[in-house]
């Protein structure tokens, strides 16, 4: 009996609900089908039975992933390939397959790009919710997925499915926190979404309405802090990403720009032969008026043609020598970026800088050339384009003084600047100009060191521009909350934040908002 009931179970077939006895089945099977169809059936349950996913990050994937995570694309596709042969059940190249097309499609923005990577987002979804659901890496694998086709479907306009799959990734990633507390590997993306969700700006309020979205600004960026600065495994495997990500947070969700570029001094980050971690270098540095750094990063880069070929380093590059006013420098550049970038993002606002360079150079022909383009080109995805489409529309040049003030403010030459408008407040008379000349004096003074003589100006400019449609007394309002955080007055700075936030149908007001609502959830 004992082997007949062994017999039975170890013969015993189910399809779908229906369970076939032993007997039944030969009579059913075996006797009535050809014997090719008998052994294509055996082949395909034996196939069944060995084909089990599995999550291996074996050398060759983990080495896959520090490339694409250096943006040297076509050697990471290489290795995932080789990953594939070794193992064609490991899951773990179908994810890295993920990663570069979302830096392709992100980094370049190029439609034709899109049209042949997008849908592949898809496949790779579907072929890892086949992997072993009882694993941490389930989730994980899934959530990273999701965040970055949505990253990818924001930079195209596709702004509600970008929602949803948001949504998804912060669920995987949350079910993932309660179901496994000791698998920390999925921490820093848990803990990004956490600190953003909190903070999007009122244009996407939408995001923090679908359902189950709440965040913690101050426990997300604990948690990417912990494990940027980790030693366990998952910390040490993914250390490309979170040496990308944290110092972002740092400094636009916690407004702690100098601790942003210190971290990535301390970790002695590649800058080099890393190009992500260069890009974040440079764009943090320039960012933080520090334009000189950003030049000398993206001068001193490996350029071997291994890495993704990116306008990014044209348009930065074309920047910083801009804001030293190396008028020569900066034009070449910036046309380059307009005309190799076949992308969106940042084309107006690259647009309206070429042709202030070459107004400043008394190059007006040129100039309205390229302000002509700024309403043919590009889009207002982002505050910056908002700001460039909106100055050509008024049609009226910058003061050039004013203009110059800033170009080296930004760049962090606050001397030079302060030279430029020191004495010279009779000369601008318009109530526009009058408006700008206070706030450039309040953001030098503030770069010198100077708060309360900053905070004094920033007042003015509230005052002077609190009807007006510029962005400079809502930027002010900012500035001066951020100045009293430093000093320990919360209250007072929670009400500069709030009048920020108070400004409407300006320029920035995405931006300024989500960074006024971070300065609020850090008073409290």
């Amino acid at each position: 009996m004992k082997k007949r009931s062994a017999h039975i179970v170890l013969t015993r077939i189910h399809f779908g609900d229906l369970v076939l006895g032993p007997v039944l089945f030969r009579r059913l099977f075996f006797e009535r089908t050809p014997l090719w169809l008998v052994f294509f059936v055996g082949l395909l349950f034996s196939n069944n039975i060995s084909a089990q996913k599995v999550y291996d990050f074996n050398a060759t994937c983990i080495q896959a992933y520090q490339e694409v995570n250096k943006l040297k694309i076509a050697p990471a596709a290489t290795l995932i390939a080789k990953a594939k042969e070794q193992n064609p059940q490991n899951l773990i190249p179908v994810l890295l397959d993920a990663y570069t097309d979302f830096y392709v499609l992100f980094l370049l923005e190029n439609p034709a790009d899109y049209k042949n990577r997008f849908k592949n987002f898809e496949h790779i979804i579907e072929t890892l919710e086949e992997g072993p659901k009882n694993n941490p890496m389930y989730n994980y694998c899934l959530s990273n997925v999701y965040i970055h086709r949505a990253m990818v479907s924001l930079k195209f306009g596709h702004f509600w499915d970008a929602g949803w799959d948001i949504r998804r990734s912060y669920m995987l990633a949350e079910e993932n926190n309660k179901k496994f507390p000791a698998f920390t590997g999925d921490d820093l993306l848990y803990g990004s979404l956490q600190g953003i969700v909190g903070t999007v700006p009122k244009g996407y309020q939408w995001l923090t309405n679908l359902l189950g979205m709440r965040g913690s600004q101050k426990e997300g960026i604990k948690l990417v802090a912990n494990f940027a600065n980790g030693t366990d495994v998952w910390a040490k495997l993914f250390s490309s990403e979170s040496h990308f990500i944290y110092p972002y947070l740092l400094f636009h969700l916690q407004n702690e720009k100098d601790a942003a570029l210190d971290f990535i001094q301390d970790k002695k980050l590649d800058l080099v032969n890393n190009h992500l971690h260069a890009w974040t270098a440079a764009n943090l540095s320039l960012n933080h008026k520090a334009s000189a750094n950003t030049k000398s990063i993206i001068e001193n880069r490996n350029k071997s043609t291994d890495y993704l070929a990116l306008p990014f380093w044209d348009f930065e590059l074309g920047c910083a020598k801009l804001y030293a006013l190396d008028l020569d420098g900066a034009t070449p550049l910036l046309t380059k970026y307009t005309e190799q970038f076949k992308g969106n993002f940042y084309i107006k606002d690259a647009l309206q800088k070429l042709s202030w360079a070459n107004f400043l150079k008394g190059d007006m022909r040129a100039a309205e050339a390229a302000r002509k383009q700024i309403f043919l080109r590009g889009g207002t995805d982002t505050d910056a384009d908002k700001q460039a489409l909106k100055d050509a529309k008024t049609g009226v040049w910058p003061n050039p003084l004013l203009l110059k003030a800033r170009l080296l403010t930004d760049g962090g030459y606050t001397k030079e600047a302060l030279a430029i408008l020191q004495g010279k407040q009779q000369q601008f008379t318009s109530p526009s100009d009058k408006l700008e000349y206070v706030y450039r004096i309040g953001r030098i003074y503030e770069d010198l060191g100077k708060d309360l003589d900053a905070i004094t100006y920033y007042k003015q400019t509230i005052q002077l521009g609190a009807n007006q449609t510029a962005y400079f007394a809502a930027r002010a309002a900012l500035q001066a909350g951020q100045i009293l955080e430093k000093r320990g007055q919360k209250l007072e700075a929670t009400s500069f934040y709030e009048q920020c936030l108070s400004m409407e149908e300006h320029s920035y007001k995405n931006s300024l908002d989500q960074r006024a609502k971070a300065g609020i959830a850090r008073c409290k």
